[in-house]
């Protein structure tokens, strides 16, 4: 680490905030930093959305635009966000994207800063991976998510890598102790990592035994159309619902039978995460890179299914709809994730792990 810097800012980089789970974190550590005291600043490089709410005091720089590859639109990005880190010299880089680490590795080179970078997704699944290792090898500190991930990189990567799980958000609502209603939730961006036709798979076969159930999928995204016309073939669009962007998600699931994560990858799903931690029985697949494991024990605090599996996931639906006991089991026992992933110890740890100066948290 810089030792010599003053370490007064906190840069959050990531290409856009439209709305997903990444950006979710950046905006509650965000607006953590900024309540305790710290200068905030969200640098995007590829786009001017804010879907969450950010404290007045945060600082939001539009650096540009979506590139589509053009290389002189990538060139005019790096020109701005190199006059931002002059401007800023001394900060903190907290890099939340792969191509915002490589970005800012050009960028700041040369410009006193300390450089941390936020792995958030399945390291083994993204192309050009040399491009990646280069800007991770200048950073100070890696942060991943668990520690399936360490295994994706080389040695001289994984010595200086930390693990810090995911925070749940201040302020979710209490768990719901009430009559569930009869309505499964799923919350994630429609694409293809999501896997949410597999969900479709499930609850077509889960319907021909549990008709009063319907499934409410919260997300936008460019297969929606696609899994739509899905959901008329298997003769379940009359229960399937498809809800869009919302930033109330949270109390409009609370008082659902169950939560399901179909993912085939994931870093950590926040939605999993605040689903847990409102008392909502959970499914998801045991997915890589460890993200559900981490938080999820099998039987206990939820369920996992294998990655790809209809006939397990409708199984598992099943035993949720068909044992209340064992719902309200689940649904205690996951919970209990609000104090141990609290946002206060998590923002701490990312502090630590920038060698930052821990400001009271209380």
């Amino acid at each position: 680490m810089k030792a010599e810097v003053q370490r007064e800012k906190i840069v959050f980089v990531l290409p856009d905030m439209p709305g997903g789970g990444t950006e979710r974190v950046v905006a509650m550590l965000a607006n953590e930093y900024a309540r305790r005291g710290y200068q905030v600043a969200i640098l995007l490089f590829a786009g001017s959305r804010t879907a969450y709410p950010l404290d007045e005091r945060i600082e939001v720089f539009i650096a540009g635009q979506a590139s589509g590859g053009n290389p002189l639109i990538q060139i005019r990005r790096l020109v701005k966000m190199r006059r931002f880190y002059r401007a800023n010299a001394g900060c903190h880089i907290f890099a939340f994207s792969v191509r915002g680490s490589i970005f800012s590795a050009i960028a700041a080179a040369g410009i006193p800063h300390s450089f941390l970078v936020s792995e958030r997704n399945d390291p083994s699944r993204m192309s050009g991976k040399w491009l990646r290792d280069w800007s991770y090898r200048r950073a100070d500190r890696i942060v991943l998510q668990t520690e399936d991930m360490k295994e994706c990189f080389a040695e001289n990567i994984r010595k200086k890598s930390v693990v810090i799980p995911n925070p749940v958000a201040g302020g979710m609502p209490e768990p719901y102790t009430g009559e569930r209603q009869k309505r499964i939730v799923s919350v994630g961006r429609l694409q293809p990592q999501k896997n949410h036709k597999l969900l479709l798979d499930a609850f077509a076969a889960f319907c021909k035994i549990h008709p009063d159930y319907e499934l409410h999928i919260f997300g936008v995204g460019e297969l929606e159309n696609d899994l739509k016309k899905q959901a008329a073939a298997l003769g379940i669009d009359e229960k399937v619902f498809f809800r869009g962007f919302s930033d109330h998600v949270q109390e409009q699931i609370r008082d659902s039978a169950m939560f399901v994560l179909s993912s085939d990858y994931e870093g950590i799903s926040n939605s999993m995460i605040e689903a847990l931690s409102m008392g909502v029985p959970v499914i998801s697949t045991d997915c890589p890179v460890g993200g559900s494991r981490a938080y999820i024990e099998d039987g206990v605090s939820g369920l996992l299914t294998p990655v790809g599996d209809a006939q397990a996931l409708t199984a598992a639906m099943r035993k949720i709809a068909e044992n209340p006991d064992f719902a309200r089991m689940l649904s205690a026992n996951g919970a209990g994730i609000r104090e141990k992933y609290s946002l206060e110890k998590i923002a701490d740890r990312f502090l630590e792990a920038a060698g930052m100066f821990v400001k009271n948290s209380q």
